[in-house]
């Protein structure tokens, strides 16, 4: 351990073991042409030193380093990030004086054990409570707009409810101006006590209203009393239940009926419910209702002020170019377009129409609208390069942001977007070129281009647009994302639009509402086999390789863990050029190998060649669990070759218009459910995010995504995941397992007992149990000192330590079980462990191997008395002693067990939603029941909140029937999501009972049982 324990370590965040505080003294031992300098930069640093005794601020440092790179070009400069929250007043901008140079990039990166988020937002405080009803007020800046709010850390749900729950009749009749309400006498109340302003801020969402892959929202305009009318917001309204048709169409984008119900409806003080909130911006007043258990006072309110939060932008001449920025944070920022008349019109993975009715359908509409074909608008990034080189972003956060995470595009080339966590995003994660630049070299788009591809057109308007415009070099590997697309689920994880030589490599994508990675948007929307070159683009050498997918289209439909559109390859031609070379263009097609994909459970084709699609090689995928087809689509083009994949669906399944042609070889038909042997281990331990850069994803979790299923003769499981290292704890039921196979951070083999069911097989902890980590209060400390941030996986990063012999760490629990959480390493010796007072028994964290192995189990107990107990860890030998946590046991059954009595439910299996072992029970009448009897001092009630469900009953030994709703405020599902929970019970035996009351469907995923 040595001085690494006093934070020496570099935070987990970077990814990788770069740089330590001796940056300096490591860049100076650089060559000799280079000078090596470093500027430090503090949340509340002034002045021009840039010091690390007087750090600047982040703009200080910035003028720091161009006047360095001025007064001595090629310089090693490197700008060390302190930690803290950076509140930027503006947009954080680079451009080409921001530049290093070939082999000597500038370096921005956290400061040794320092987390720095850059932030877009102000912190909320001064609350007052809103009379007696819950809610809060406070004052916010003059000005202030945002779709979101995050409260402690994650977003909190506008202001929503449902029609229903407001007593709404229904049965609306649209108009092409909006609706007419007054057969709905409750809506027409509702509507008519609201202002004009009121009225004019309140929102409707669509979800699948202009086709299953889609999410239109639009804002009213205005409501008249006497009329009994809402008008809603234009174009939104024209564009979403209007669109123009075009001819020679593979594929449709529809328009929703005028008469269409808005699912939700939000953005109105009047629908605040617990854990929502209100922003009033003409009266610069937030408002929000706690949700239960939460103090206000306790909390941490982030209002995003900046759609912006950095914007690297040169010109084609003089682009930014070699630029670094490493463990970083980007979070709280806001995207308002949607909330413009202009709304969201969305088309297909977040991108919408806000012009004509026509809009990107070119020649093909009458009267023709705008080009090139599929010119559509695009999200905004909070973090953007345009006309940049040779950037690397390595290491970082993006998360909590409200509109898409990253964009690079306009000719910029050479981009690294490596080992970086993205999450908690609205919009998609990454988007990888621009709309209006299929064809850079025709000269009709180079206004467009300029105008709809940069932040500022009049910025680059001296710029001579051609092949020099083109994406080129991106390589995006080794990331993690999931759970993108909260506020507009048609967001895919990765969109690639027109580029040359990207390779998208070894991510990891999961927790995602629609489609993985999309290699092209509507572009191949008017070609197909017999008109194939209506609409042609620049693509070519782009390549999606050794990428893991699970849980995916998880909110729509119709999409694919990936997804192609249009032409992917420049055609070459034999001798004589009238031909075309098939081994030659595929060589430069779309290459597609290596990749996996489980849990899909609304898949129409896994790898999903689409309208237009043409030149793709899909080779050495695997498939299983998702979706009707492992391959196959609408209209496309043809050309494929799908060789060697291992797939448990059908592949060349094309409903609608056949491709030219389409070639398969060597598939090998695998089970939905594949167990250990089934894929070749080779084909696991090479995707997803490398061990090298996976800090980030084994910080994400461990978490179990798939388990095999067993029968009594099976002896071992393949588990499927996130978070894995070669030093996670696998568990059947509380008993550690030795002899697990790691194959890569998403998979192991696990060896189990003959027969056991896969449900009671666990990673970094028991089922059922609850973790503490080392900070929790339950825990008493004599001797022990407290780290953090050392970056080398502890339990929340942290842990405590003792250098004394004899001294303790001492918790008191109630459960079966417990265990001890530490580290192993040279540096350590013995402790002892006494538990309720018996004998101490010694227990060495001296590892065998002599490596270091963090946040693992040094000593669990199980089989204890249910009841409470008291443990005390000692130091008794070696340099340190360290403590990351308690473990108390307690019992997680599924939904499966046979403890459970039904009366009146079903069985679902692979629903691929998050389910306990991915299945549920449910019902659809009401009055169906669940029964439990369980022995313990309390129970937890899982299950899923979704639109489709109602309310349940829940009544403990025969007590009062407590009345449950299971419909979420977000309107969005959760899965695996505890719906009731009882503690306090005298300690003994109980009878839980579960009833549908109301609702299409009810939902059972099991029972927790405290102890």
């Amino acid at each position: 351990m040595g001085l690494s324990i006093l934070g020496r370590r570099l935070t987990a965040w970077t990814g990788t073991a770069a740089l330590t505080a001796a940056v300096a003294v490591s860049a100076a031992a650089q060559t000799s042409a280079a000078t090596a300098v470093t500027f430090y930069a503090s949340p509340s640093g002034s002045g021009s030193a840039c010091s690390q005794a007087a750090p600047c601020s982040l703009s200080g440092a910035q003028g720091a380093v161009r006047s360095q790179l001025a007064a001595t070009p090629g310089a090693d400069v490197t700008v060390l990030v302190q930690d803290g929250t950076y509140r930027l007043a503006a947009t954080w901008a680079f451009g080409a004086a921001d530049s290093g140079s070939a082999g000597h990039p500038v370096v921005w990166q956290a400061a040794p054990g320092a987390h720095p988020v850059i932030s877009g937002a102000s912190q909320v405080t001064g609350w007052t409570q809103v009379g007696t009803s819950g809610v809060w007020s406070a004052v916010v800046p003059a000005g202030s707009a945002s779709r979101q709010l995050y409260v402690s850390g994650a977003e909190a749900p506008i202001a929503m409810s449902t029609p229903s729950a407001l007593g709404f009749a229904g049965g609306w009749s649209g108009t092409s101006t909006g609706y007419s309400i007054g057969g709905d006498a409750a809506a027409s109340a509702w509507f008519g006590a609201l202002s004009a302003a009121q009225v004019a801020g309140v929102e409707f969402d669509y979800p699948g209203g202009n086709g299953a892959w889609t999410e239109s929202r639009c804002r009213v305009a205005s409501y008249s009393a006497t009329a009994k009318t809402l008008t809603m917001a234009q174009p939104c309204w024209t564009d979403t239940t209007a669109r123009a048709s075009f001819s020679q169409g593979s594929g449709g984008l529809p328009s929703m009926s005028t008469g269409t119900m808005p699912t939700l409806i939000e953005d109105a003080r009047a629908l605040i419910h617990p854990g929502q909130w209100f922003l009033d911006s003409a009266a610069n007043t937030l408002y929000y209702q706690p949700a239960t258990g939460q103090q206000m006072s306790a909390l941490d309110v982030e209002l995003p002020r900046l759609e912006s939060l950095l914007q690297g932008a040169g010109t084609l001449a003089k682009p930014l170019h070699d630029v670094t920025f490493r463990g970083l944070q980007f979070s709280y920022a806001t995207w308002n377009a949607p909330s413009a008349a202009s709304g969201f019109a969305d088309v297909q993975s977040n991108l919408r129409m806000t012009g004509a009715k026509n809009q990107g359908m070119c020649t093909f509409s009458s009267p023709a609208g705008t080009c090139p074909w599929g010119a559509l608008t695009q999200p905004t990034a909070n973090v953007a390069f345009t006309a940049s080189n040779n950037v690397t972003l390595t290491g970082n956060r993006f998360a909590e942001l409200g509109g898409a995470g990253l964009s690079v595009m306009y000719g910029s080339a050479n981009t690294l977007i490596q080992g970086n966590e993205f999450t908690d995003i609205a919009s998609t994660a990454i988007l990888l070129g621009c709309t209006y630049d299929p064809l850079p070299t025709d000269a009709s788009e180079s206004a467009g281009i300029k105008q709809n591809c940069t932040p500022n057109g009049s910025a680059v308007s001296a710029d001579v647009i051609g092949t020099n415009e083109i994406l080129t070099g991106t390589t995006v590997s080794d990331n993690i994302v999931h759970h993108i697309g909260t506020d507009y689920s048609s967001a895919c994880g990765i969109t690639l639009l027109f580029s040359r030589g990207t390779t998208i490599t070894h991510n990891d994508l999961y927790d995602l509402p629609y489609t993985g990675i999309t290699a092209g948007v509507i572009q191949g929307h008017v070609d197909q086999a017999s008109a194939p070159q209506n609409s042609t683009n620049i693509n070519e050498n782009n390549t999606l390789s050794d990428n893991v997918f699970h849980n995916y289209l998880s909110v729509r439909s119709d999409g694919g863990a990936i997804y192609a559109e249009g032409h992917q390859t420049q055609y070459v031609y034999q001798s004589g050029g009238t031909t075309i070379d098939p081994v030659q263009t595929l060589a430069h097609g779309l290459q597609v190998t290596g990749n996996i994909a489980y849990h899909g459970p609304t898949t129409n084709f896994t790898y999903y060649d689409d309208a237009g699609s043409e030149w793709i090689n899909w080779q050495g995928n695997v498939a299983f669990g998702a979706g009707s087809a492992s391959q196959g689509g609408c209209s496309p083009t043809g050309h494929f070759w799908i060789v060697g994949n291992y797939f448990s669906n059908q592949t060349q399944y094309y409903p609608c218009n056949a491709p030219v042609d389409s070639n398969v070889s060597g598939t090998t038909t695998i089970s939905a459910t594949p167990a250990p042997g089934d894929v070749p281990n080779g084909l696991f331990s090479a995707a997803g995010v490398r061990a090298a850069n996976s800090a980030l994803a084994v910080a994400a979790g461990p978490k179990i995504y798939y388990a095999s299923p067993t029968t009594s003769t099976s002896t071992q499981v393949l588990i499927g995941g996130e978070g894995f290292s070669s030093s996670t704890p696998v568990f059947v039921g509380s008993t550690q397992v030795s002899g697990v196979q790691y194959l890569s951070g998403g998979f192991l083999i696990v060896p189990v007992p003959a027969g056991t069911p896969s449900s009671q097989i666990s990673v970094g902890a028991p089922a059922g149990t609850s973790r503490l980590n080392d900070t929790d209060p339950s825990i008493t400390y004599s001797g022990f000192s407290y780290s953090s941030n050392r970056g080398l996986g502890d339990y929340d990063d942290d842990l405590h330590y003792a250098t004394a012999n004899g001294s303790t760490a001492k918790f008191s629990f109630s459960g079966t079980g417990v265990q001890v959480f530490g580290e192993q390493n040279t540096d350590q010796g013995n402790i002892g462990i006494s538990i309720d007072g018996g004998t101490q028994q010694t227990v060495s964290t001296v590892p065998a191997d002599g490596q270091r192995h963090s946040n693992v189990v040094v000593y669990a107990a199980s089989g204890l008395a249910a009841g409470s107990h008291t443990i005390v860890v000692t130091k008794l030998s070696g340099q340190y002693a360290t403590l990351d946590g308690f473990q108390a046991l307690n019992s997680r059954l599924n939904d499966t067990d046979p403890s459970i009595a039904y009366s009146s439910f079903s069985y679902a299996a692979n629903r691929g939603f998050g389910d306990y072992d991915d299945d549920v029970h449910y019902a659809t009448a009401n009055g169906s029941t669940a029964k439990l009897s369980f022995s313990g001092t309390g129970v937890q009630v899982f299950g899923e909140q979704y639109t489709d469900q109602g309310n349940i009953g829940i009544s403990i030994d025969g007590g009062t029937q407590q009345t449950v709703s299971t419909v979420p405020a977000d309107g969005q599902r959760h899965a695996n999501v505890v719906v009731y929970a009882a503690t306090g019970l005298a300690r003994g035996s109980h009878t839980v009972v579960v009833t549908k009351l109301s609702g299409q469907y009810t939902t059972l995923d099991g029972f927790v049982i405290i102890q």
